[in-house]
């Protein structure tokens, strides 16, 4: 539903047949076109500026429609909004459509119509952070961000060298073509910038995947973008291990600020469950930090690799390429 002050924003949901999920905001704003984020300049800064002004609309119950399926719940203070349901019937794998729409509000007519996606039954699950482990972000250091962020469009962001060559490969490594591995991207990032990366991947061609990012801010908690409690991740990351109990995961993030320590944590606690964790050293100073992360996975049968460049970890899974 798209009206002229009021917005049902809807994230891309997954899951299976039995355990379905879909997150989503319900916002006060006006439309957005979307080539807002390839647009350059102090039009780009003014687009990005804008996520972090609109404004929550809060304790309204809401209605989604799946097949014959309806289910209601109610969006937190904060605008946010989860369905959990099992399908009353079986779904085969790729984008099953739903609809979301606002009850009791006879203003506001209509739906917005969303997706969840249901992943073939593959081998392998790969979960990435992004900022540092995918796009080029200095995540670490606020200032560096913000530029980045304000001041390059999602056609000027750079990715760091051979990604794109290394996520299609692992989306494509153990299955096939028609079949392959699901991508979830989680991340410290904001929902407000949901948008913004969905332009930035699509327009790199990075593999299709579902955005898990952090909680909503507004435009009084801008400089703290990409500052959300990173032991969050953790829960996020359990959700989907519960979610495709069948599957191997594969975690990748960077030593910036926290992901050795989580994923060493959920190998801690699901040794059985986790293939790999791959690091990118992005801070030399923490590497013995994260190789003794690594030491004491030592008796598991987790792969570790702390790597410096994409070129290194692609020789270490697919040497013939």
């Amino acid at each position: 539903m798209m009206g002229t002050s009021v917005e049902i924003k809807i994230y891309n949901g997954y899951g299976h047949s039995k355990n379905l999920v879909v997150y989503g905001h319900v916002l006060k704003r006006k439309p957005k076109k979307a080539s807002d984020f390839s647009k350059d300049g102090w039009k780009h800064t003014l687009s990005l500026l804008k996520l972090f002004f609109v404004r929550p609309v809060g304790s309204v119950r809401l209605r989604l429609h799946f097949y014959d399926q309806v289910i209601e719940t109610i969006a937190e203070p904060d605008g946010f909004f989860k369905f959990k349901w099992a399908s009353d019937i079986h779904l085969d794998p790729g984008l099953h459509d739903l609809k979301i729409g606002l009850v009791g509000k006879e203003e506001l007519h209509g739906f917005t119509q969303g997706k969840v996606y249901v992943p073939h039954s593959t081998q392998y699950v790969f979960v990435s952070d992004i900022d540092d482990t995918v796009l080029i972000s200095h995540s670490a250091t606020v200032l560096r961000r913000l530029r980045e962020l304000l001041i390059k469009n999602a056609h000027r962001r750079k990715l760091f060298s051979d990604h794109v060559l290394w996520y299609n490969l692992l989306s494509r490594s153990g299955t096939e073509m028609r079949h392959l591995n699901p991508f979830f991207y989680v991340s410290s990032s904001e929902w407000n910038l949901y948008d913004y990366l969905q332009s930035i991947f699509a327009h790199n061609k990075l593999p299709h995947g579902s955005f898990l990012l952090s909680h909503f801010k507004r435009w009084f908690d801008f400089f703290k973008t990409g500052k959300t409690g990173h032991d969050d991740k953790y829960r996020r990351i359990s959700r989907l291990l519960r979610v495709f109990p069948k599957q191997k995961f594969v975690l990748i993030g960077d030593n910036s600020q926290r992901d050795p320590i989580i994923y060493a944590a959920l190998a801690k606690d699901h040794p059985d469950r986790i293939a790999a964790i791959y690091i990118r050293n992005i801070k030399p100073k923490k590497a013995a930090i994260t190789l003794q992360l690594f030491k004491n996975l030592q008796e598991t049968e987790i792969q570790t690799c702390l790597f410096n460049t994409n070129r290194e970890a692609i020789n270490m899974l697919f040497p013939s390429v």
